[in-house]
């Protein structure tokens, strides 16, 4: 297990900056640098299962994605893509018939930096 690194990513057309996320696997980090310097261009979309619950580094949202379950898609089914706000509020509906499993998959979203 790595130590915690926190990386931001964003959707365009979203009026929240930023949303962070917490990585904690070299492998899962490797490859968010990757993407960030324009190295990795093809697996560069945020995806993870949503935990109910907010933290301090994302205390814009009452949620944040599960580090172990993060990782980067080119493609996706539809049925996980959300704007970050909406995802936010019908946070009581996600799990269901809205993000089945909690899984999101944000298409449009981008990773933009790393959080120091």
């Amino acid at each position: 297990m790595a130590n915690a690194v926190r990386f931001a990513f964003t959707q365009p057309g979203s009026p929240v900056a930023e949303f962070i996320i917490e990585l904690t696997d070299d492998k899962t980090n490797t490859h968010a640098r990757r993407i960030l310097s324009g190295e990795e261009t093809n697996e560069i979309h945020v995806h993870g299962r949503i935990i109910k619950r907010t933290q301090p580094y994302n205390p814009k949202f009452s949620f944040h994605l599960d580090p172990s379950t993060i990782a980067f898609f080119t493609m996706a089914i539809e049925v996980c893509d959300a704007n970050m706000l909406y995802a936010e509020d019908h946070l009581d509906e996600a799990g269901g018939a809205f993000l089945p499993g909690s899984h999101w998959c944000p298409w449009d979203s981008r990773l933009t930096r790393e959080v120091t």
